[in-house]
């Protein structure tokens, strides 16, 4: 490895969402997740959609079919 050019590697402390705390290590002191093992649906099991930022809602929104659509077709010249 090339001296001065990497980040320092120090002990980090997580915090989750849920409120579990642990440490680990990073290239910064203070983590925060969102999800961790105790509260993520593959190791409890739960079913639980996560969805912070409205990003479902806005999937709907943006490709719910409406009564009104119509589809405009491009003229193509003919070749003659």
């Amino acid at each position: 490895m090339k001296p001065k050019i990497h980040p320092e590697w120090v002990e980090a402390k997580v915090t989750c969402a849920c409120g579990e705390t642990f440490t680990s290590y990073s290239t910064k002191k203070v983590l925060r997740v969102e999800i961790c093992s105790k509260c993520h649906p593959l190791f409890t099991g739960k079913q639980k959609i996560v969805d912070t930022e409205g990003r479902v809602e806005k999937f709907i929104s943006k490709y719910k079919k409406t009564g009104n659509a119509t589809k405009s077709k491009k003229k193509v010249a003919s070749p003659e």
